[in-house]
């Protein structure tokens, strides 16, 4: 049997990755197997915007809510459990279709990622990790990554204390950046046929579809969502990056009002999505869609006549 069919709907936040990814999931009879980094923790529904039963219409979707907030959770770990369930689903005769917006989730299962595979030293990530508990040391870990590997430093904000310490402790074992081991990691063969879509949108209707997502996250029950989270003893810094967590927690302790609140993190999401499209404009890969003006079911069609074009239209028949 050959390698597997894998179409990727990737993009910023807000940019109407799920709608797409349900439309094509519909029309060709596919499972998603979710790509982001915060939608894989439980309890942080709103948090992570998972999409709820109405926006899923049916359609199975996996890898979201299934980690522990007390656990910690990488790429590695991603990857073999995205692998077991894209095989779990192909074995249905299903299409597997990965959808995020994590970068570097993307990679691990499209692209080998020699890098993650280097076991840690306790002892050193331990240090790191301490140091990243301040925002003093936060910024001292980022300034460290910075003279050693600045393409690296570029794309990891300093608040992503475990990414920004395992690409320090990745030089330091291996005597190579993490940007090197990338270079490497993307010259060799992958093990599925992906073909990757990002959706593409003016930037200044992007940032009003953030707004509006943040709005009705509030309408939702964010507040209480992140009130719930700080009364528990399950929780992990990892999970607890999530975009509106310490913004909306602080407002809860009185330290900022809760306007000010609800700005920063539709600031600090309006970030996010720059990041994102920075790292998915780098790969050369991504066949870029026109979002503004088209519904969920033409973009998916689009992706479609796409699929056909690279892999011939036989590639259905492998599917129900």
């Amino acid at each position: 049997m050959g390698k597997t069919i894998l179409p990727v709907i990737a993009g910023p936040t807000a940019s109407g990755k799920t709608a797409c990814a349900v439309a094509l999931c519909q029309r060709i009879g596919g499972e998603v197997v979710s790509a982001d980094s915060m939608q894989i923790y439980s309890g942080m529904e709103i948090l992570s915007a998972a999409p709820s039963d109405d926006e899923t219409q049916g359609v199975p979707h996996h890898m979201i809510g299934c980690v522990d907030p007390a656990s910690g959770y990488s790429a590695d770990a991603y990857r073999e459990d995205a692998k077991a369930c894209i095989a779990r689903i192909v074995a249905r005769e299903h299409v597997p279709v990965l959808c995020g917006g994590t970068g570097l989730y993307i990679d691990a299962v499209t692209r080998p990622m020699s890098f993650s595979r280097q076991r840690s030293d306790e002892v050193m990530h331990r240090a790191l990790m301490t140091m990243g508990q301040t925002p003093a040391g936060r910024r001292e870990l980022h300034d460290m990554l910075q003279q050693i590997d600045p393409e690296s430093a570029q794309r990891l904000h300093e608040n992503d204390v475990r990414r920004v310490s395992r690409a320090i402790e990745i030089y330091r074992l291996t005597g190579m950046t993490l940007s090197e081991h990338t270079r490497l990691d993307r010259q060799r063969e992958g093990e599925y046929m992906e073909i990757i879509f990002a959706l593409d949108w003016p930037r200044e209707v992007l940032y009003r579809r953030i707004d509006q997502r943040v709005d009705d996250m509030l309408k939702r029950g964010l507040v209480d969502e992140v009130q719930s989270l700080m009364a528990s003893e399950r929780r992990h810094p990892t999970a607890l990056q999530a975009i509106g967590y310490k913004e909306i927690a602080a407002a809860l302790r009185g330290e900022i009002s809760m306007e000010r609140a609800v700005y920063l993190t539709k600031k600090a999401s309006r970030n996010l999505a720059k990041r994102q499209l920075t790292w998915f404009k780098r790969d050369t890969r991504v066949i870029w869609l026109g979002a503004e003006g088209k519904t969920a079911l033409s973009l998916a069609n689009r992706m479609l006549e796409h699929m056909d074009e690279r892999f011939g239209t036989d590639w259905r028949q492998n599917f129900h």
